[in-house]
């Protein structure tokens, strides 16, 4: 009986996972969102990207940036075999946590306005739910990272063609990298849904959520820095100031901070949605 309810719950969750990706892809709202997505990373990856990687192969802006913040605070930056590569890890690191926010901040606030949350319950199970729907926007933000990365790549190759191994070398590192990274966010995002009635107030929350943590763990670092130091780990995002100068496998290092945050908020999560009468 026990291995049945097993098998019955992981193939619930990966349906509801599955059927997350597919609402992106084959949904109208779904694509008009990939479009766009698309349409700013190309963007960003044209202009910002590739006029910072091309500043980032001169010898004198080395020197430059050297002299102005030392030479071991940013030189394995420098060290970066591909450019353009160094430059999007750079951004990934900060744009894509924020990007997931926005992605994953409707995972249960619409199911909840509609009363179509307690019917999807009856049908799957609630664990089943609160995985799948996690899982399945960690599946759209991996697909999302996979096409920026790629066109990364493409962006080195158009430069020099000889970069091709070395820049999917880097960029299966940058994309592990960042898909740790944003398990937190995304774990943090199904709870606030959970409580939220819509996908701006879940955004809404989180951003009080990130400026009251700010504030209270500032007021505590000036009395006790010991414990402000202790708290601000907590933060999801709390090792990115420090992952950018570190470059492929290196940068795993820390990845135990992500994986344990995400892991504590999917306890609470999944522990607020069975006990409450949601």
């Amino acid at each position: 009986m026990e291995p049945n309810l097993n098998t019955g719950l992981v193939r619930n969750t990966l349906i509801l996972a599955k059927f997350e990706l597919k609402k992106l892809l084959f949904n109208p709202k779904g694509l008009i969102a990939l479009i766009a997505f698309t349409l700013v990373w190309m963007l960003i990856l044209l202009y910002p990207i590739r006029g910072a990687s091309d500043i980032l192969l001169s010898a004198d802006f080395r020197q430059l940036i050297a002299g102005i913040f030392g030479e071991s605070s940013v030189d394995k930056l420098f060290q970066w075999q591909v450019a353009e590569m160094a430059i999007f890890w750079v951004a990934a690191l900060y744009l894509f946590p924020m990007f997931s926010i926005f992605v994953s901040a409707d995972q249960f606030a619409s199911d909840k306005s509609r009363g179509s949350f307690r019917f999807l319950i009856l049908r799957t199970g609630r664990d089943s739910l609160f995985f799948g729907r996690f899982i399945g926007h960690m599946l759209i933000q991996s697909l999302l990272l996979m096409l920026t990365v790629a066109a990364t790549i493409l962006l080195a190759l158009s430069r020099e063609s000889s970069l091709l191994l070395p820049a999917l070398g880097s960029g299966l590192m940058v994309f592990i990298n960042i898909f740790i990274i944003l398990l937190p966010y995304t774990a943090l995002m199904a709870l606030l849904s959970l409580y939220a009635n819509s996908a701006r107030q879940a955004t809404i929350y989180a951003i009080l959520f990130w400026a009251v943590s700010a504030i209270v763990i500032a007021i505590v670092n000036s009395q006790l820095p010991a414990v402000g130091e202790l708290l601000s780990w907590i933060l999801p995002g709390a090792q990115l100031s420090m992952m950018i100068n570190t470059q492929g496998i290196a940068s795993l290092i820390y990845a135990p901070i992500p994986l344990i945050q995400a892991g504590v908020l999917l306890f609470i999560g999944r522990s607020y949605m069975i006990r409450s009468s949601l």
